[in-house]
This record gives C-alpha cells, structure tokens and sequence, in this order.
C-alpha cells in the first residue's frame, strides 16, 4: 500500500505540489514536536476512502440518515478496540479533536459557572484547560494548581490545599508541557474529598498509557479524553471513556451537543491506529519512546542544558535556553534551520511572553516511530547544544544539517 494518490486523479497541481512538499519535509527533518507524530500507511489511507461521503449524525443503530450499516460496522470497531485497549466500559470515537472531547465532557458533567481546577496554562497546562479566549475559560471559572518553584513538579498536598480552598464543582488533570508522572489516585481523592468530579485528558500519554508504560486514569475519573495522534500513533481526532451511565450524558453532550455529523473516515483510521496500538510491538515501541527521551534528556544536560524538573518520566521534556542567550523562539529558528523541528514553550515561571517563551519543548514520538534509538539520542543532544551555542554560525549548522540527513535517509518514514 502506498500513501502516494495515483497521477490520475492528481489534477489539482497547486495542492498536490504542496501536499508532496510537505510529504518531503517530514522525511528530511526530524519530527521532535512531542504533539506530532507519523500514523502508518494503513491509517492515512483509511482517511482517503468513501466513507468520508457518509453522513451519520448520532450512533450506531440510532442514526438520523439511512444507509449507515457499514459505517456503524466502523464505529463499533473503534468504540470495542478502544474500550479494550484501555479496560474502559464504554467508548465514544466521534470528537474531531481533543478540544471537542473536552467539551463534550464539561457539557456531561458540569453546569456554565461551575468552577473548574486546573493546572496553569504557563505551568505545562492546555488552551483547553481554561485559557480565558477558549470556550473552557468563557463558561466557567477557572482556578489553577501549579508546579512548585524549587522541584518544578507538581505537590499532590498544595493540590488538595487549592481544592479545599476553592471548592470546585470539576478537577482537571492532564498537561501538554509536563514531563512528570500523574498521580490519578491522589487526584481522585481529592476529587472525592471536596465532591467534585474528575477529568483526566490524557491527549499527550495516550499511547504511554495504552502500552502501560504510564499509569492509567481509567478507574480514576470520572471522564477520561485524549487525542488519537501524539503517542496513540493514529489519525487528528479525540476519543472519550467513561463508565456506562457517565457515557450517555457524554454521548447527548458530543451530539447534538458541539458537534453534527461525525468523521466517518477519521473513524476508520481511529480503529485501525487503535488495532496497531494492542499490537506486542506497540508495547515495545512505547518502551523506546521513553528510554529516548531519558536518553536525550541526559544527553542535554551533559551538555550543560537545562530540563525542567531536572528530566523526564514520559516522552517529552523542556529545555530552558536562557542560559544560551537565547528565547525559546530563538532556539526554534536556530534548530528549524537545520531540520531539527521543535516548539517554543514557556516554563514554569517564565518571565517572557508565550510568543517568545524561555524554552523549547522536545518529544521522542515520531523520532522513534522511524527508528531512532537511545545511542542515536547523545548524537541528537549534541547537534542541539552545537546549534543553540552558535545559533548564526554557518559552519556549524551548515555540518550539522548535513549529518541530520545522513540520519534521516537511513531511517525513512515511509521506506520504499
């Protein structure tokens, strides 16, 4: 199977041309984005099929429109693997997107008004987590937990103390920049002790926590959301678990809550990545993911770079470059230049702006996903320190682009 469309229905050149650049871009550079990675062949093609045509507002068996009989076949699919692969009851595989599968779940358990704690947005929190221009910050009020100054982790006791003081109506565990292990069962008794509920969206360890690489919230929370691309490996999309009660207000919430007709196609690639994702080779590479980013983690910090927290539990890491002279946004540029890609980041505390950010955000998913290993990651950590220590200097990134390469064609994404 080949993702490349057939020349015969490539009739709208200026897309194609950049659908081909992009396609050429992921195989020069190295992906270290921790929020990206490469879904398979089987995944991408499942998203170019006819079942993109398919309307089919509400849920198998119940649908508003005919003709739905194959595409619930697929839906079902989705929901069983999911609700396997993560021991859930029950499984909704329709939200377009993490952010959807977090709305739909404040709809199912909350009322507009009702307070919300969260981890801070500039502490290694999400958009949808309560910042005030997103719909979590415009319809509820929002109080946040942070890291602590000294360990730049999160303290389970100053948590408590925040829930007692604000007595929220909903806990929020989950981050997008945090590199530590979650302590769901603290969180649930938190939860319990104050009577809120408990959401845990684990968009980011997905895949960790489906290969038991992490600990699970399933049993934990009351809803747990996560995306289906990052560690999960398979198409943009979200997925919810809850028990079987919790699911049906989940369920009227998504549709016709926020959203109408579901992503037919999408689906179909959400239980193919969810099929690969109970394979024993799943395991492995979840296992591979981490040791990487422990790995390169060491490897910065023998290079005298800074990570957050001291390192990393899970598959990405921060890394403060102030002491290189340089922004976050800086240090984005300098790496971009020599196809290393990454994102700005602030950390915790951080005395600049989120457009510039005192650091960068580095994740293993998709380096690993083609074939990097940990000897390859002291090699990876020094192309870094050499180009954040001379970002202007054309000798260095001029070397360094060179042997990023040599890398990158011995380990293609998509080989042949």
């Amino acid at each position: 199977m080949n993702t490349r469309v057939e020349d015969s229905v490539r009739t709208d050149q200026a897309v194609w041309t950049a659908i081909d650049a992009e396609a050429a871009r992921e195989e020069r550079q190295l992906e270290l984005i921790a929020s990206e990675n490469h879904a398979s062949r089987e995944v991408i093609a499942a998203m170019g099929t006819v079942l993109t045509n398919k309307y089919a507002e509400g849920y198998p068996g119940r649908r508003y429109y005919g003709g739905c009989e194959h595409v619930d076949v697929v839906e079902d699919l989705a929901r069983q693997r999911a609700m396997a692969l993560f021991g859930a009851a029950a499984a909704n595989v329709q939200p377009h997107s993490g952010t959807q599968a977090n709305m739909a779940a404040f709809l199912a358990l909350l009322a507009p008004g009702d307070r919300i704690l969260a981890l801070s947005l500039d502490h290694g929190g999400h958009l949808s987590h309560g910042h005030p221009k997103n719909f979590s910050g415009v319809f509820y009020p929002i109080e946040s937990y942070g890291v602590e100054k000294g360990s730049e982790r999160i303290d389970m006791d100053r948590v408590r103390e925040k829930a007692l003081a604000t007595r929220p109506k909903m806990i929020l565990a989950g981050a997008s920049a945090y590199s530590r292990t979650l302590d769901f069962p603290a969180f649930a008794s938190i939860a319990k002790e104050v009577g809120a509920k408990m959401l845990v969206d684990m968009a980011h360890i997905a895949g960790l926590v489906a290969a038991r690489v992490h600990p699970s919230p399933v049993g934990h929370a009351d809803v747990v959301t996560m995306t289906t691309h990052k560690t999960l490996r398979g198409p943009r999309g979200g997925l919810v678990l809850a028990d079987v009660e919790t699911m049906k207000k989940v369920n009227s919430a998504l549709f016709p809550g926020v959203q109408g007709g579901p992503l037919m196609h999408v689906i179909a690639a959400k239980a193919i990545a969810l099929r690969e994702a109970a394979a024993p080779s799943f395991v492995t590479y979840q296992q591979r993911v981490v040791e990487n980013a422990r790995a390169l983690a060491n490897g910065l910090t023998a290079r005298g770079l800074r990570i957050v927290s001291g390192g990393t539990d899970n598959h990405l890491m921060l890394v403060d470059v102030t002491a290189m002279g340089l922004s976050g946004k800086e240090a984005e540029d300098a790496l971009s230049h020599v196809d290393l890609t990454c994102n700005k980041n602030l950390i915790p505390y951080d005395p600049r702006p989120p457009m510039q950010a005192s650091g960068i955000r580095l994740g293993t998913p998709a380096i690993t996903t083609r074939g990097l290993e940990p000897h390859h990651m002291p090699t990876l950590a020094g192309w870094i320190a050499d180009v954040l220590a001379k970002p202007t200097d054309d000798a260095v990134s001029k070397r360094v682009r060179g042997e990023v390469a040599e890398v990158a064609r011995a380990c293609p994404i998509y080989p042949g």
